[in-house]
């Protein structure tokens, strides 16, 4: 049957529209529904919203017609933007303020093209770890465990999607506030930027102004957009992981009542448990190793967009409309390098407790040496916590978190007292 040509028009805006809201669809239907479990990993349907945005440039969708043309408009609008503004910074030298603020979206921005290059060199490896991912999700057994297994499944989908669309919401505000810049502070643009022949001036180049400042709308909703939802992909990763490790514990706590005294079954599925173990251990590895550039980046961008944001809003405190713009960037930061700390901590944490679950399926009454040398290899491997965490910096948990906030408090009090 042919398409009618109403279907075939928009680029398949509609299609593209309904893969994007795909994960947040899923999460309503989950959530109205306590039997349903999730048919994949969160990080799965992260991936989805990326494909549909156009930019998630692995092998097979780069081998799509026209989107390596789509890839290279994105890194030409994403030059001339960076270009724009940090060539208009110079012209801010004499304000602190307006410094601060160009300075604050230079880093913003910069961490925003540092992810469409990562994303354009190992979008590949990121999918081995997706793939990874999706066989530890259905590693598991019928058996008694299967309601606690289903359940943590569930729990874990619905928290981690919740607090997607949470932050979502949060950067749709950001971005109105942003392209809304324009009619609420002397600006002319939403960033402050630099053309050449003084392109973006309004008296003397009305037309060009205004092409510049739908770009820049352009740039403000599919970038950050487009950044939202590659975060969350991240770190929904991490969360899959300290999940697995959540099933790992269930499984074991029902190891004895699912084996029934069976000593051939205890002996298989024992080995098993330590091969799911192994695996989570491996893609932990592997995950660090992939995301290693990226961490280093968050960690340093967000320590700067803390500590500069806290200063410009206290440097803006006579203005209070700019003094909240900062104030918003330094809640943005905060919560996501809040976000990553904690996950880095909670899957830390649930690995300890796999030692636990493993010691309480220990019962030398029952099985054989073999089956128990298994567990102790469980408890000896699951001493040493795991960790998120990019050489040389130190590991993301919430000890280090507060020692980040400690440094950005010391070095706001340096330049206060500094300016005073």
């Amino acid at each position: 049957m042919l398409e009618l040509p109403s279907e075939r028009v928009g680029l398949g805006l509609g299609e593209k529209w309904r893969s994007f809201m795909t994960p947040y669809v899923r999460f309503m239907y989950i959530y109205k529904r306590p039997e349903q479990c999730p048919a994949h990993t969160v990080p799965y349907l992260d991936r989805e919203p990326l494909k549909a945005m156009g930019y998630y440039p692995n092998s097979k969708e780069s081998s799509i017609s026209g989107r390596r043309t789509w890839h290279l408009f994105l890194f030409i609008k994403g030059t001339i933007f960076f270009c724009s503004i940090l060539y208009a910074a110079f012209e801010s030298l004499d304000n602190a303020v307006e410094l601060g603020r160009d300075l604050a979206f230079i880093i913003a921005s910069f961490f925003i093209y540092f992810k469409l290059i990562y994303f354009l060199l190992c979008a590949d490896k990121v999918d081995e770890v997706i793939d990874g991912l999706e066989e530890c999700y259905r590693w598991e057994r019928t058996g008694p465990a299967a309601a606690g297994v289903r359940s943590a499944k569930r729990l874990h989908y619905l928290i981690i999607m919740g607090m997607q669309m949470i932050w979502m919401v949060s950067m749709f505000v950001f971005i109105v506030l942003l392209m809304s810049t324009p009619l609420w502070t002397q600006q002319d643009l939403p960033f402050h930027a630099s053309y050449p022949f003084h392109l973006q001036d309004p008296s003397r180049h009305p037309r060009t102004h205004i092409l510049i400042y739908l770009s820049q709308c352009f740039d403000i909703c599919y970038f950050l957009t487009w950044l939202t939802c590659t975060e969350c992909l991240s770190v929904s990763i991490y969360s899959e992981l300290t999940a697995a490790l959540r099933v790992l514990c269930v499984e074991l706590r029902h190891l004895h009542q699912f084996c029934n005294g069976d000593e051939d079954l205890l002996r298989s599925e024992s080995h098993r448990l330590v091969r799911f173990h192994q695996k989570i251990i491996r893609l932990v590895d592997r995950c660090n190793e992939v995301f290693h550039a990226p961490l280093i980046m968050q960690m340093i961008v967000n320590f700067l967009l803390v500590s500069l944001s806290v200063f410009e809003a206290m440097m803006a405190r006579h203005d209070p409309k700019v003094a909240a713009e900062f104030i918003l960037l330094m809640f943005l930061a905060l919560g996501h390098l809040s976000m990553w700390t904690k996950f880095g901590d909670m899957m830390s944490q649930q690995s300890i407790e796999v030692a636990e679950a493993a010691y309480e399926a220990y019962n030398p009454s029952v099985g054989t040496k073999e089956i128990y040398f298994n567990i102790r290899f469980i408890i000896m491997r699951a001493q040493k916590p795991l960790i998120m965490r990019a050489i040389p910096f130190p590991t993301f948990n919430m000890i280090n978190y507060k020692a980040i906030l400690n440094q950005c408090y010391g070095i706001l009090t340096l330049l206060l007292n500094t300016l005073d």
